[in-house]
């Protein structure tokens, strides 16, 4: 008897659920998602320069230059 409302009834929920998935996809990629490398501190100069100097990256001479160099620059005190 009312065999069209069944049918109508299906489309309708699959439509609804079509809306729902796009609503949450577009607000899912509008919100900014944390990057995991993304530091949660700024690290300073001198434990920039300690960790290539600990790495192997420059030399001892040049680790000395340049720490008495960011010393003079910002005013630290001398360990």
């Amino acid at each position: 008897m009312y065999w069209y409302q069944s049918q109508f009834f299906g489309m309708h929920f699959f439509w609804w659920m079509v809306w729902i998935v796009f609503i949450i996809i577009i607000f899912g990629w509008m919100t900014p998602v944390p990057r995991r490398t993304v530091r949660l501190y700024r690290e300073d100069p001198l434990a920039i320069l300690r960790r290539r100097y600990a790495a192997g990256e420059i030399t001892t001479e040049e680790y000395e230059d340049r720490k008495a160099r960011i010393q003079k620059d910002t005013g630290s005190p001398k360990p």
